[in-house]
C-alpha cells in the first residue's frame, strides 16, 4: 500500500533528524515508563525485540530484565518467525535483516507469554501500527492473546495510520513527549 510506504519514509526521516542523545534520553524515559506499568511488573514471560538503530534502544533493558524475567526475542526463519529465550548477548548471532537473534531452541508455549513489547514504524491512538513492511510481526502476534504494548518515539505517532484487516493492533502505546 502506497500510503504505508509514504508513512514509513516520513518516519525514517523524522527519526534520522533526532540527535543520538535524544534517542538515548527519550528511550530511557520510555523504558522507565514501561517498567512502572503493572502488567510489566507482574509479567514473568515477556516477548521483546532487540532494537535496530532507529528504534527505542532495548539492548541494555533486555540484559537488565533477563536477570529477573524470561525475555524472549523473535527469530526470522524464512517468511515466518519463531521466538527463543534470550540468555546472554554472547549467545546471539546475526540473523535475517542484520538483526541479532538468540540461538537455542524454539519456544512454542505462546500461552505462557504474559506481555509483548512491540516495535513498529508508525502508530495511531487506536492501536493500529505500521511495521517495516514484511508482515513478520502481524503473522507472529496473531498467535497471542496477552497484552501488547508498543514503545516508540513521539514522532512515530500519527492521528491515524493506514491498516488492513490482517494488521495486528496494540493495546497501549508508551512514548515520551519532550
Amino acid at each position: 500500500m502506497e500510503e504505508k510506504k509514504e508513512t514509513r519514509k516520513d518516519v525514517r526521516e523524522k527519526i534520522k533528524n533526532l540527535y543520538g542523545w535524544e534517542k538515548d534520553y527519550y528511550g530511557k524515559k520510555i523504558l522507565t515508563s514501561l517498567e512502572t506499568e503493572k502488567i510489566f511488573q507482574e509479567a514473568k514471560n515477556i516477548l521483546l525485540f532487540w532494537s535496530l538503530p532507529d528504534e527505542i534502544p532495548t539492548h541494555d533493558f533486555i540484559i537488565k530484565w533477563s536477570k529477573e524475567k524470561n525475555i524472549y526475542l523473535p527469530v526470522v526463519i524464512g517468511d515466518d518467525s519463531e521466538i527463543r529465550l534470550f540468555t546472554n548477548p554472547d549467545k546471539m548471532e546475526t540473523g535475517a535483516f542484520n538483526i541479532a537473534e538468540p540461538v537455542g531452541k524454539r519456544f512454542s508455549n505462546y500461552e505462557e507469554i504474559d506481555l509483548i513489547i512491540v516495535p513498529g514504524m508508525a502508530f495511531d491512538l487506536n492501536g493500529n501500527r505500521i511495521g517495516r513492511g514484511k508482515g513478520y510481526y502481524d503473522k507472529l502476534l496473531k498467535h497471542f492473546s496477552c497484552p501488547k504494548i508498543a514503545i516508540c518515539f513521539s514522532c512515530q505517532i500519527y492521528p491515524s495510520v493506514p491498516h488492513e484487516e490482517w494488521d495486528q493492533k496494540v493495546d497501549k502505546i508508551i512514548t515520551y513527549y519532550p
